[in-house]
């Protein structure tokens, strides 16, 4: 669904949770590097993404569906943490990503809706509360491909779940377009586990001893349509680590029959690694 809520404000102070992997390490001498010790990155930042959501709900068993554009409903990000960590030996390491959002939003005589999705009848509004619980949850192993020192290059592939908990409330004003009396109010929820498989590369451009480009890029499928997340920024490195600043984009299709459409977060983060 197209839309996109107001910019995400953290509330209180924008929690730093784990810098993803690909965001995580100094601009290092890429290629491949002998086996030793174990090393390891643990990374804090705050990711302040946009919403693109839609999702339907029955409105009583068997009977009509409302249809809501959730990303015009929801307003705020209630709560959220976010953390990562990854470990290297050699061309060989694992790394996992974690993130959990709780947001939603209400909306007075919104009109953002339709039932059994056609178009509601003029005059008709809704009261809506909409709002989502969920876990991004990645986690794969990861192999270093020899390239140009300047270039540190890994390929990566594992799964990503994604729980979430969309939850809907309305009270229906005016024409109820088919829908039965008692259920001009009412509220619905739900709760869904998807995995997913998932192939990408990540990695970072070293353009001296300070600074340094750091990507990452996967793509997937499996219990959903399709998966695939994407990110790239700066890195600033110092002697106990890092300060990295990146944009992220997460995007999911489910498939028909899921009570959330599809489901995109997109916006800046920004954190620091600590490593040893």
């Amino acid at each position: 669904m197209n839309g996109r809520f107001a910019p995400v404000r953290l509330q209180a102070v924008a929690t730093l949770a784990l810098l993803a992997p690909w965001a995580a390490a100094h601009a290092e001498v890429a290629g491949a590097p002998a086996e030793g010790p174990w090393r390891f990155g643990l990374s804090i930042y705050g990711y302040l993404p946009s919403l693109s959501s839609g999702a339907s709900v029955p409105t009583s068993p068997g009977g009509a569906t409302i249809d809501v554009n959730a990303s015009k409903i929801v307003d705020s990000l209630k709560f959220t943490f976010m953390g990562s960590l990854d470990a290297t030996n050699g061309r060989y390491g694992f790394f996992t990503d974690f993130i959990y959002l709780d947001l939603g939003g209400d909306k007075q005589f919104s009109r953002d809706f339709t039932i059994n999705h056609r178009p509601i009848p003029i005059g008709t509004s809704a009261d809506l509360d909409w709002g989502l619980k969920g876990v991004i949850w990645t986690l794969g192993g990861q192999y270093r491909i020899p390239t140009d020192p300047r270039w540190r290059l890994d390929a990566v592939a594992g799964a990503r779940l994604f729980s979430l908990e969309p939850s809907l409330s309305w009270s229906i004003h005016g024409d109820l377009g088919g829908i039965a009396p008692y259920a001009r109010n009412g509220q619905a929820g739900s709760t869904q586990h998807v995995w997913d498989g998932i192939v990408g590369a990540k990695g970072r451009y070293a353009i001296n001893d300070r600074w340094s480009v750091p990507f990452y890029a996967d793509v997937g499928a499996g219990e959903s349509r399709l998966t695939w997340q994407a990110a790239a920024g700066v890195s600033y490195a110092f002697d106990w680590g890092e300060l990295t600043g990146m944009w992220r984009y997460i995007s999911y299709e489910f498939k028909s029959g899921s009570p959330v459409h599809d489901i995109k977060l997109n916006g800046p983060m920004i954190g620091a690694t600590f490593r040893w």
